[in-house]
């Protein structure tokens, strides 16, 4: 190996050694999209989920690599944001996104493992706009876990969110869909329509026939990309 060869080497191998762990990066891309965060805005923020002990350690590394620093937050805790060295791995992030996004396939075991991330996908696939007026509670469950339930909120004009707990809402307004874990992706990730998933039953619906005929229309075409999706 050359000398130029040996030193691009050791640097992708320091690179990985101190940001290659499943939330370092995380943290980054977290506060380079959203701004200065505090610690609890952090630990509620990122998607997964992350003890206060493992964020607290990889925030200190990240001080210490010069990615991070402290600043004034809202209240009398600190915030943490980007240093320009920090921000300098943004554009390395996307071109990572970018290449996940067209070549690595979808984990099946993830809303099990990280159900909040799947479901976040699922909110920004709807389009508020055309959101029923009256909240609509989307109920979801898995064929082969049918002790899982999850549920995504709809409402025009508000941001769609999702409930690991069932948000208790009024009965009469809750479509219930059992789905399988590749229709359910690709709903969410935007590469299918909910027509084409209900019109060969990889998502069955139940509830009332007049929500369920107009699921459809509250969220975006697949071709259509959200631009929080675009950025995420």
């Amino acid at each position: 190996m050359g000398s130029s060869e040996f030193v691009g080497y050791c640097s992708f191998t320091k690179a990985i050694e101190h940001l290659g762990d499943r939330w370092s990066l995380l943290i980054v891309r977290q506060l380079g999209t959203f701004g200065p965060q505090g610690f609890n805005a952090l630990a509620t923020g990122l998607p997964g989920r992350i003890s206060r002990s493992v964020l607290a350690d990889r925030l200190r590394r990240l001080e210490t690599l010069g990615l991070v620093s402290r600043c004034a937050g809202p209240d009398p805790h600190p915030a943490y944001r980007l240093t320009e060295v920090g921000e300098g791995l943004t554009a390395t992030l996307g071109s990572l996104r970018a290449w996940a996004e067209t070549w690595l396939p979808d984990d099946p075991d993830m809303l099990d493992r990280d159900p909040d991330i799947v479901l976040g996908w699922l909110a920004q696939r709807a389009d508020p706009d055309r959101a029923p007026e009256r909240p609509v509670v989307l109920e979801l469950r898995l064929h082969h876990r049918h002790d899982r339930r999850y549920w995504l909120v709809l409402q025009r004009g508000a941001a769609p969110y999702g409930c690991l707990t069932d948000p208790l809402l009024d009965v009469s307004r809750y479509v219930y869909l059992e789905s399988s874990m590749p229709a359910l992706l690709a709903l969410a990730r935007g590469r299918r329509d909910w027509a084409d998933a209900f019109g060969d039953r990889s998502v069955t619906a139940a509830g009332d026939p007049e929500l369920i005929g107009r699921v459809s229309a509250w969220f975006r075409p697949a071709s259509d990309q959200p631009c929080a999706h675009r950025n995420a």
